[in-house]
């Protein structure tokens, strides 16, 4: 059974982050039961956490139209741009929920396609910041469209606004996915314990199957999971 510490995004997204914190975030990110999925930081680091990470098999992701989720598509994609330049390995990217749910259902599309061509093959992760949607069938719809648009990952929330990751919108992406043939799932948002991220698993092998879970599927974004994870030896 796959380590959850291989799907972890090791995440540092404070306003106070500094260079000496993103040094050792990228330090703790090789642990003794082996490294993490990837760290995650603001777009100013990336460049930074690529030095820091070169001899390594761990991916940098930065963030962008973060955490925000403006209808921004040129302002988005200039983000992801510079960062996929600074030698990024994925970015993930708020989608504009709150356009999406004051009825423009082609938000979600325009932005997610501008990311995608702006990405050049890496890997963009969307955002849906599910804690705010009014309904199951609002996140399914945003979903759907951030997959049919190019997105190789859905993510439940930045963790900076509403409710973050829960059991019932992760089934919905999960869903999502499975109906697509594409595509993986993040956790995000108040994921800070083993066995959160067991359950979260238990639920991605109901759905998906053993086999279906690795790296390139499942994610979870945090920043203290990692502490408890290893304290379960």
């Amino acid at each position: 059974m796959i380590d959850p510490i291989s799907l972890l995004d090791l995440t540092s997204l404070n306003d106070d982050d500094t260079d000496e914190r993103i040094v050792a975030l990228c330090e703790q990110a090789t642990t003794p039961r082996g490294h993490v999925a990837a760290v995650c930081v603001y777009g100013r680091f990336g460049a930074l956490a690529v030095r820091e990470l070169r001899t390594t098999a761990i991916k940098v992701a930065t963030v962008a139209n973060f955490p925000a989720g403006d209808d921004d598509p040129v302002g988005a994609a200039a983000e992801v741009a510079t960062q996929v330049a600074d030698g990024v390995d994925e970015v993930d990217v708020v989608a504009p929920w709150r356009a999406h749910v004051a009825g423009d259902t082609q938000a979600v599309t325009r932005l997610v396609r501008a990311c995608v061509d702006a990405a050049g093959g890496k890997a963009l992760k969307v955002i849906l910041e599910t804690g705010s949607h009014p309904d199951a069938a609002t996140t399914r719809a945003m979903a759907d469209a951030a997959l049919d648009a190019g997105a190789s990952f859905l993510k439940t929330s930045t963790g900076k606004h509403g409710q973050g990751a829960t059991p019932e919108a992760f089934a919905v992406l999960l869903d999502a996915v499975k109906a697509a043939g594409h595509g993986g799932v993040k956790a995000s948002g108040g994921v800070r314990t083993a066995d959160q991220a067991d359950a979260y698993l238990a639920q991605a092998r109901a759905a998906m199957g053993e086999d279906w879970i690795s790296p390139d599927t499942v994610r979870f974004g945090a920043s203290s999971l990692l502490d408890d994870l290893l304290a379960r030896s």
